[in-house]
């Protein structure tokens, strides 16, 4: 049975409000004798719902998809600086500062001594001695590099913790680094500045011996057999010295320079469990061996073995005029702009006989 809600008439009466009465029809229990009862739930569930204008609303804004990605992303406070090939040529060559930065020409002294000697005579004026002066001459070659940063530009990097001013100057630096770098192993083109790799003044490369598995190369190589090779090396480097040699010795301080894959066959064991490495270290106590890429060229493999001094002059060095120097910073209306620049006279070699190179390991 349904009736009307009581106290809903009652307080419409005494306050003159109209009330909705839609809620006065709800299905209730019947009371005794007809009077105003409780809500029968079970019979209200079915009317709401058919009753959607009570049980649903319509949204005004879209529906929720979620907070943005940003608010659960997390940005590693250290930067990650992407993998570059390792500067070495002042590793394999040493490196030294020759002139300034508006040295254009560097003359090297080379002097021989000559002479002849005689019987003593009391009265004699036999024998003479001299020295053969020469002057080798190089040439400097200065570069440059820019960088750039605006005002918007640092702040908004500075959103991502990236100190936009200063890896600038990591970069410009190390954009230096690597054109000089080339220049120590390649030189330059058009200039009497020459590299560790193509001076004219280098005895020709090399062959290495032809290996049991066939071939020359390192990787179908024996320890046994890489010890013959290198040992060409420093056979080489005693015959390319004064006279019948004997400048150099096995002792001596020795650098071998070579490609890091031609490095791992150093290691490579043996049936008896020895390598290379372990076998050149006890031939050759003072050597010390350097990595560089650039011992790769194309597909052909090459060392060199250089004897880091003879009779206390070093065998060469890479040298430059200016490491680094930093311009002026221009300001512009919301920017500012430096230039970095450099210069090298390539790599110097004083005594290119204490220099040996195989070509095809």
């Amino acid at each position: 049975m349904q009736t009307r809600n009581p106290e809903l008439d009652d307080l419409a009466a005494r306050t003159g409000i109209v009330f909705d009465h839609a809620l006065d029809f709800l299905p209730r229990h019947t009371g005794k004798n007809g009077e105003y009862g409780g809500i029968d739930s079970m019979a209200l569930d079915s009317l709401m719902a058919q009753d959607a204008p009570y049980n649903q609303q319509t949204l005004i804004t879209s529906p929720d998809s979620g907070i943005p990605a940003f608010l659960t992303t997390f940005v590693d406070p250290k930067l990650i600086e992407v993998l570059l090939t390792p500067l070495k040529a002042e590793q394999v060559y040493g490196v030294s500062k020759k002139g300034d930065w508006t040295t254009q020409t560097a003359m090297f002294v080379l002097v021989e001594n000559t002479g002849v000697a005689a019987t003593y005579n009391d009265f004699g004026e036999n024998g003479r001695s001299d020295i053969n002066p020469n002057f080798v001459q190089r040439q400097s070659i200065n570069f440059q590099t820019f960088t750039e940063w605006g005002d918007l530009q640092l702040e908004r990097m500075a959103l991502a913790r990236i100190d936009q001013a200063a890896r600038l100057n990591i970069a410009s630096a190390n954009t230096l680094a690597r054109e000089m770098n080339l220049i120590y192993f390649y030189g330059m083109s058009g200039l009497q500045c020459y590299g560790g790799l193509n001076d004219p003044s280098l005895n020709a490369a090399l062959t290495p011996a032809t290996k049991a598995a066939s071939g020359t190369s390192w990787a179908v190589a024996t320890p046994t057999e890489i010890i013959a090779d290198i040992q060409a090396g420093y056979a080489a480097l005693v015959g390319q010295t004064v006279g019948t040699g004997g400048n150099i010795e096995l002792d001596s301080p020795l650098t071998l320079a070579l490609s890091p894959i031609s490095e791992t066959y150093l290691v490579t064991p043996n049936s008896f469990g020895l390598n290379a490495m372990t076998l050149l270290k006890t031939t050759f106590p003072n050597l010390k061996v350097v990595t560089a890429v650039q011992y790769l060229s194309g597909s052909t493999y090459s060392y060199q073995l250089i004897a880091d001094s003879i009779e206390g002059q070093e065998t060469a060095q890479c040298a430059f005029n200016e490491k680094m120097r930093a311009h002026r910073i221009i300001p512009a209306t919301s920017s500012f702009k430096q230039k970095k620049s450099a210069g090298c006279w390539g790599t110097v070699i004083f005594r290119p006989a204490g220099i040996a190179t195989m070509s095809g390991i």
